[in-house]
Parts: C-alpha cells; sequence; structure tokens
C-alpha cells in the first residue's frame, strides 16, 4: 500500500467517518472494487470495528437497488462504505440505513489512486466553498446555467433544500461521498439546453452531448453517448428522465477522468442528474440516477453569479 493511500484511508476512517471501538462497520463492494473494499475494511478494522465485507454483483445502472441480503445488512450497521462499480446513493436502501441512524458514504467507481489523490485536497477551503453554495441553493428559487458551448438551462429550486458534501459523515444519519466536494439540491422543475462532456456511466464524450430539458424531464440527447445515455434513461418511463439533482464541484484536487464521481466534484464545474430524487430532497423514486458534467459554465443562482466560464467567483 502506497503511503498516500494508506494517509487517505486514516483521513477516511479518522475524519470523514470517525470511525470508533466496536462499531459495526459494512463495507459493500463488488468483483470490481474487490481491492479498495478489501483496504477499508482492514482499514476500519485497524480502528477498532467490528468491520464486515459483503460482495455482491455488479448493479446495472447507478441507483439500482442492492440484492436484499445487503439491503438488509445495511439496516444493522452503524457505518457503512460502499465503493461498489455503480453507486448506491439514490437507493432505498441507502436512505432507510441513514433513516435508521447509519452513517456512512459511498464510492461508487473509486480506484485506489483517485482516493489517494483527491482527498488530498485543503479540506477547510472545500468545506467553505461548498457550505456558501449550498446555502446559496437553499435560499434561491432559480438556478440557470450557460456557457460557450450552448448550454442554456434554467432551473425552478422553489422549496427545496440544498445539501453539502464536505466529507464529514460522524452523526448519526449522515451520508455522503468520498471523495467529497459539492453543494447539490433536487430541482422542482427545469427547461432548456445542456451541453455536457462528461455522462455517466458511459465517460466522456469524443464531442459534447447536447440535452434538451422540458418540463422537468429529458426529451433528447443529441451527438456521441447521447443517444445511449437517453434510452438507459427513457426505459424507466418517465420517472427514468426527472431532473434530478443540480450540483456545483468545490473539490481542487479532483480532475477531469471520466468517472463521474471525480468529474462532478471538479472546482469550476457544475452537473445535472436525471432519475432518482428521493434521497436528496426529492419526490422520484426509480432505479437510476445518471449525471453529465458541464465544462466552463456560468452559474448564477438566484441573483448570485457563482461560477464565470468555469471560474469560482462567490
Amino acid at each position: 500500500m502506497s503511503d498516500d493511500l494508506e494517509r487517505a484511508l486514516n483521513t477516511v476512517m479518522e475524519r470523514c467517518l470517525d470511525i470508533r471501538s466496536g462499531e459495526n462497520v459494512l463495507v459493500i463492494g463488488d468483483p470490481g472494487s474487490r481491492e479498495l473494499a478489501q483496504a477499508l475494511r482492514d482499514a476500519a478494522a485497524r480502528y477498532g470495528a467490528d468491520a464486515v465485507l459483503a460482495m455482491m454483483d455488479e448493479r446495472e445502472n447507478d441507483g439500482t437497488e442492492p440484492p436484499p441480503p445487503i439491503a438488509a445488512a445495511l439496516t444493522a450497521c452503524d457505518v457503512y462504505l460502499a465503493p461498489t462499480s455503480r453507486s448506491l446513493s439514490h437507493t432505498r436502501a441507502r436512505k432507510a440505513s441513514n433513516d435508521l441512524g447509519s452513517r456512512g458514504a459511498t464510492l461508487p467507481g473509486a480506484t485506489a489512486e483517485m482516493i489517494a489523490r483527491v482527498m488530498s485536497v485543503d479540506f477547510a477551503q472545500m468545506k467553505e466553498r461548498t457550505l456558501a453554495v449550498t446555502q446559496l441553493l437553499t435560499d434561491a428559487d432559480a438556478a440557470h446555467i450557460t456557457c460557450a458551448r450552448g448550454s442554456d438551462l434554467r432551473l425552478d429550486l422553489s422549496g427545496r433544500k440544498g445539501m453539502a458534501d464536505i466529507g464529514e459523515m460522524t452523526r448519526p444519519g449522515t451520508f455522503g461521498n468520498l471523495p467529497a466536494g459539492e453543494g447539490f439540491i433536487a430541482p422542482l422543475s427545469g427547461s432548456g439546453r445542456l451541453v455536457a462532456s462528461s455522462l455517466a456511466p458511459l465517460g466522456i464524450s469524443p464531442e459534447p452531448v447536447i440535452l434538451t430539458v422540458e418540463d422537468g424531464h429529458l426529451t433528447a440527447a443529441d451527438g456521441p453517448l447521447g443517444p445511449e445515455f437517453f434510452e438507459r434513461l427513457s426505459t424507466h418511463g418517465p420517472n427514468g428522465t426527472n431532473v434530478a439533482e443540480l450540483g456545483v464541484g468545490t473539490n481542487d484536487a479532483a480532475i477531469l477522468t471520466g468517472n463521474i464521481l471525480e468529474d462532478e466534484k471538479i472546482l469550476g464545474t457544475v452537473h445535472v442528474a436525471f432519475g432518482a430524487s428521493m434521497g436528496i430532497g426529492g419526490t422520484v423514486s426509480v432505479p437510476i440516477h445518471l449525471d453529465v458534467v458541464v465544462l466552463e459554465p456560468t452559474l448564477d443562482v438566484g441573483s448570485t453569479r457563482v461560477l464565470d466560464a468555469g471560474r469560482w467567483v462567490l
């Protein structure tokens, strides 16, 4: 194990989750994430936890529910870590676990290299940025995304509350991504056009994909990767194309890799997701949640400019 990875794992155990001796810690992995899952389980055990590694088959999509034995285990743990190939963040099983008082983190698609590198961020500075934009998302009724490639999307935020992913899951019921670094919200609706470069789970498009949003739903996706992205969502009916999330990246250690877990955290980017929103303050429950990332956007939240052509100005 590299020194950088060991430091990152210690940060996860201490700063992010505050693992305590005797706690029941559940680590969920699949064939593609076995090595990282094992490292996380072993790290939790070194901190005195009664740590269990549970392996499952890879899910079909981000947001697809885990099998019943994994869902049951989530209801019995104090802390969970889910470095799975597909995200469990927007599943009923994850939400039910937190509702019962567990705390935990999902790490969909994470690699040892990513964790070692992106977890080296200045956490205090990232937290300051994230809390500022999260409060703005909560206070505002609308957001507007534009970019030089042609994005022009307006989102209705009325009555919705922003959430902060700052890498601190130390209190009962708290949940976040690792690596961390975003402020996000479940919009009420939205309409317009979005030009995206990275699409989950397909990676970086050779040319930007043009997404059309009407009355809170994705209605078309043109360009490379667009049709496949749209089909993955529309297979689930109207709920699959629901505008589920607006997020703002706040982690300056993140870089563009094609892995949405890292791409959506890049400082100076925004991401929009479609599908499930119930786990983050919306009302839609569906077994899919897919993000797209817009590079070098200009973002106005209410009357306040947050990003100017990819530059943080808040």
